[in-house]
């Protein structure tokens, strides 16, 4: 039955880190307290989730440019993000965990075509950070 929680956890961070709300930090605490589950396989399992959704995030901002190419980010949301993309490039994708503005900085992101590769990591190194702390402070 505990298969079914770390399946659980990989969506529930999936869709938390797309543009659709989630509580994937719930489903982590609770299978860290209330399973035998290891806190490694739910970190690395959080993450990856987590990870791919901020990907598919980055990959509709790339997508939508091409397909669209004379549309100008008009939210109040990604005008902020693109600031902060501009200015500190990659590496701020390293904040694409906070709530409501970690969603539209992957977007703009692909929106802006940052380097894939330097994107994944930054996105995926900051997701892991936050699901470590907070298993750390469990």
């Amino acid at each position: 039955m505990e298969e079914y929680g770390v399946i659980g956890l990989f969506f529930s961070a999936l869709i938390s880190s797309t543009l659709l709300p989630g509580g994937s930090e719930v489903v982590l605490l609770y299978l860290a307290t209330q399973t035998a589950e290891n806190h490694g396989i739910l970190w690395l399992v959080a993450t990856l989730g987590n990870a791919f959704g901020g990907i598919i995030t980055w990959a509709m901002g790339w997508w939508l440019l091409r397909r669209f190419p004379d549309k100008a980010l008009d939210e109040v949301k990604h005008k902020r993000a693109l600031g902060h993309i501009r200015r500190w490039g990659s590496p701020v994708l390293l904040f694409s965990w906070l709530p409501i503005i970690g969603d539209p900085l992957c977007f703009v992101a692909g929106w802006l075509k940052l380097n894939f590769f330097y994107s994944v990591l930054f996105i995926t190194a900051g997701k892991a950070a936050r699901y470590g702390l907070l298993l750390v402070y469990l």
